[in-house]
């Protein structure tokens, strides 16, 4: 076939993601290998440190309480000293957590141990904002796609984080997962070279075609972006961790309860290769109603079978349900944020995110004590099934609003 053009018409230029952004997909992958190999051990070392079991998740739960307290900071001054300062400091904390929580395992000190996932939590407050860093400077058309790439890094680290778990879990000479913390360090010094070598792209957005209004303000897409965000994270953290202590109580082995998070991990950061196009595709709608769908399936599946295989394929569903309300709600925002916006809506959004992943972190103990797994799955269906509403109800609106 010819691909010559007719007289007068020009080819269009084909849209490309900078390299900056695979660079970021490669520091997002150290982000949430560090993430799977704490969500993995976290609960296992701290029941054998805790003076009372239900301590057991207070170390991984203080650890989100920093992300929350120090995820506005952060924002604060990556927009006064630039995105790279931010990222690097990051890294140093992450080199830091690991040193502190290598040493509290040896020493069997609980209290080092949540001092260590406090400055863990620091790193997590800084790399939070690798998606949004992609999609700075970026088209409208390349934004969902950047931020969507971004957060794919994930698949790498569903191979590499329970791999290094699992192969350092037990080394001779040294205590009990106390290897998994000291390869932290060298995850942030791995962190530090891609940060060195990442140079933010120039704005790709036509001057004339970049927004000139100050402030947007909290519209309902922006309310609902949130929303989506956090009660997707909120459900996630939350039968997450609450079902590798379920699998404990069965008495499933740590490989196979490592294999259960492996496959939620994938499934969590899989679909990320192709959420952009999708969004891009068929807007915002779709994709959000689909997570919240899934979500409601994994929290059903819950009630329903108590069981490995069951769990197994749980936290498949919960994963994938997460992915897409949580790129589908970063997605939303970022074509709903004026420059004047970016900084300070992204900073209170995930803040509110990191508000509901503490609590997500927080409560699994204490609900598997008191109302147990059957009826937290309950709860969570409730709050998956507003978010759908609310999907349904918002955008529906909105885009009647736009067809008129």
């Amino acid at each position: 076939m010819s691909t010559d053009l007719l007289p007068g018409q020009r080819k269009l230029p084909v849209e490309r993601l900078p390299s900056s952004t695979y660079v970021l997909f490669l520091c997002q992958a150290v982000n949430l290998t560090a993430a799977v190999i704490s969500v993995t051990v976290a609960a296992l070392v701290g029941a054998e440190l805790a003076p009372n079991p239900a301590l057991a998740t207070l170390p991984y739960g203080v650890q989100f309480a920093a992300v929350a307290l120090l995820t506005y900071p952060a924002a604060n001054i990556m927009r006064c000293f630039g995105r790279k300062a931010g990222f690097l400091l990051g890294a140093i904390l992450l080199i830091a957590a690991g040193w502190l929580g290598y040493y509290a395992v040896s020493r069997s000190s609980f209290i080092l141990l949540v001092a260590a996932h406090s400055l863990l939590g620091g790193y997590v407050a800084f790399a939070n904002y690798y998606r949004f860093a992609a999609v700075d400077n970026l088209p409208s058309t390349l934004r969902s796609k950047g931020l969507s790439l971004v957060v794919a890094g994930g698949v790498l680290a569903a191979v590499t984080g329970p791999a290094i778990s699992i192969g350092f879990q037990n080394v001779a000479g040294f205590a009990p997962f106390s290897l998994c913390y000291g390869f932290l360090i060298v995850l942030g010094l791995i962190s530090i070279g891609l940060i060195g070598i990442w140079r933010p792209g120039a704005s790709l957005v036509p001057s004339a075609v970049r927004s000139t209004r100050s402030s947007i303000g909290w519209t309902p897409p922006v309310c609902l972006a949130m929303f989506a965000s956090a009660s997707g994270y909120f459900v996630m953290n939350l039968l997450m961790v609450q079902a590798s202590l379920v699998m404990e109580a069965m008495c499933v082995s740590f490989t196979a309860s490592t294999f259960a998070v492996q496959g939620h991990v994938l499934a969590m950061f899989a679909p990320s290769f192709f959420t952009g196009a999708l969004i891009s595709k068929v807007g915002f709608r779709k994709p959000l109603l689909a997570g919240f769908l899934l979500l409601v399936a994994a929290s059903l599946l819950g009630m329903w079978n108590l069981g490995y295989g069951a769990m197994v394929v749980g936290l498949v569903l919960l994963g994938a349900g997460w992915n897409l309300s949580y790129v589908g709600g970063g997605a939303l925002l970022a074509a709903n944020l004026s420059d004047g916006d970016r900084y300070r809506f992204q900073g209170i959004n995930d803040s509110v995110i990191a508000i509901c992943a503490t609590l997500g972190a927080f409560a699994p103990s204490i609900l598997q004590t008191t109302i147990g797994w059957r009826n937290t799955n309950l709860l969570c269906l409730c709050i998956t099934a507003l978010g759908f509403g609310l999907v349904w109800s918002i955008l529906l609106k909105r885009k009647t609003i736009n067809a008129r």
